[in-house]
């Protein structure tokens, strides 16, 4: 395979994201580098109103400063009772980006009256791909569950010590990563965009991914 783009530049430098990315890309032959990995140092405004709009913008803003492909994950957690709440405004819902535990603290003090039955939630995650020559993949995944009334495990980051998987009656933070990867909501927009991806830059012969 000729590739079309020399190199491809993840918008992030959260090395989970980055891992999974990774892994998916690197076996096609393409050169994948973080933004640290490409000298990159930058913060990139996230004003999008959705999860995709702000892997867009954090794509394109990776692709305007460089010229080379890039790809970007915004993801978060959607409580239903809250009415999407913290949504968009995850990493940052108790106002500093990034700290796990004043958000989960946050998140458990806005739900302490709220009934079992009533827990419900989301993780979301959009990924956006971008190529210097106009080409776009959106690539989107879910993953339903609901909130506990404690933090369990010690996995993962983020909201997983209070999201639960009803069929395994356990929280996100009490799998091993290969456990949470094969259901994840990250997971599943991987797994569509390795699809649309392979189709499209890989094999664009092929009608599918498994042929």
């Amino acid at each position: 395979m000729e590739n079309k783009f020399n190199k491809i530049i993840i918008a992030s430098n959260n090395e989970h994201k980055i891992s999974e990315i990774k892994d998916i890309l690197v076996p096609y032959g393409f050169r994948v580098l973080s933004m640290k990995e490409a000298g990159i140092n930058v913060e990139i405004e996230e004003t999008g109103k959705t999860f995709e709009e702000n892997a867009f913008i954090k794509a394109k803003t990776i692709l305007d400063i460089t010229g080379e492909a890039s790809i970007a994950d915004d993801s978060g957690l959607e409580v239903y009772a809250l009415n999407g709440e913290p949504g968009v405004y995850s990493a940052r819902y108790a106002g500093e980006h990034g700290n796990y535990k004043k958000n989960n603290i946050k998140l458990l003090e806005k739900m302490k009256d709220i009934k079992d039955e009533d827990r419900g939630a989301r993780f979301v995650s959009a990924i956006v791909f971008l190529t210097p020559e106009g080409d776009k993949i959106t690539s989107m995944g879910t993953v339903e569950g609901f909130i506990g009334h404690k933090e369990k495990g010690e996995n993962g980051f983020g909201y997983d010590p209070l999201f639960i998987v009803p069929s395994l009656g356990k929280t996100f933070a009490e799998l091993s990563k290969d456990e949470k990867n094969a259901i994840s909501h990250r997971g599943n927009a991987l797994s569509n965009f390795k699809k649309e991806f392979y189709n499209k830059f890989v094999n664009p012969n092929a009608k599918n991914l498994n042929e």
